[in-house]
């Protein structure tokens, strides 16, 4: 597998990506209602695609929190090319842009460790690539799903 990252500046290619890559995970995004607003969101975000021979395999977005903060706000990579690289490269990449940008730190929420076992992994991930546990959130969702924010300095 050979993965390269690209920035997409055209919101109907944006969407379209993210459509394409949502519908493929729905253990993670089984809400409807939230995947529409991910891939109404995503317009106005910075959005890279990983692809693999051209074609696309997953897609990341960030979006300024504040002054100093960008957020991973949504990410997702295909499950026949889970563990392929192509998150990593993701991530990698949104690091160089947010710091090229500016930003000083770079955040993420999700589920806690220990609720779900896909979300485990998701966990497993994030700290793979850096990111440090910060503060866990039980109000931002609800009880059955208490926020894990990490975040890393740039």
């Amino acid at each position: 597998m050979s993965i390269s990252i690209e920035q997409i500046t055209d919101i109907k290619e944006k969407q379209c990506i993210a459509r394409t890559i949502l519908e493929d995970l729905t253990e993670w995004f089984e809400v409807k209602e939230s995947r529409e607003q991910y891939i109404s969101d995503c317009a106005e975000w910075i959005f890279l695609a990983a692809k693999d021979e051209g074609k696309t395999v997953g897609f990341l977005c960030l979006k300024e929190t504040g002054k100093a903060t960008v957020e991973l706000a949504v990410m997702g990579v295909v499950k026949k090319c889970h563990r392929s690289g192509a998150g990593r490269a993701l991530v990698d990449e949104a690091k160089s842009i947010a710091r090229e940008k500016g930003y000083s730190f770079f955040q993420v929420k999700t589920v806690q460790m220990g609720m779900y076992e896909d979300y485990d992994r998701t966990n497993m991930f994030y700290l793979a690539c850096g990111f440090k546990e910060f503060e866990v959130i039980p109000q931002i969702w609800d009880e059955a799903n208490p926020c894990q924010i990490y975040v890393m300095s740039l």
